[in-house]
């Protein structure tokens, strides 16, 4: 339950860092891409959140 909350609140975090770094790679080419590599952060934890959740259920059947 709280991986699904987790996931979710990365996963908005995530569309919110990618839609800046869009909106600043007409005008800053820098900020855009640290905003990017937030980004990518944020979906390297997501990634591991789906990968544990599948490990978590094994036990429960």
């Amino acid at each position: 339950m709280f991986g699904r909350s987790r996931k979710t609140k990365l996963q908005a975090k995530y569309n919110k860092l990618m839609h800046e770094s869009y909106d600043f790679s007409t005008v800053n080419r820098k900020k855009s891409d640290q905003t990017r590599a937030e980004a990518e952060e944020i979906g390297r934890q997501i990634d591991e959140l789906e990968k544990q959740s599948p490990q978590d259920h094994v036990g429960d059947r």
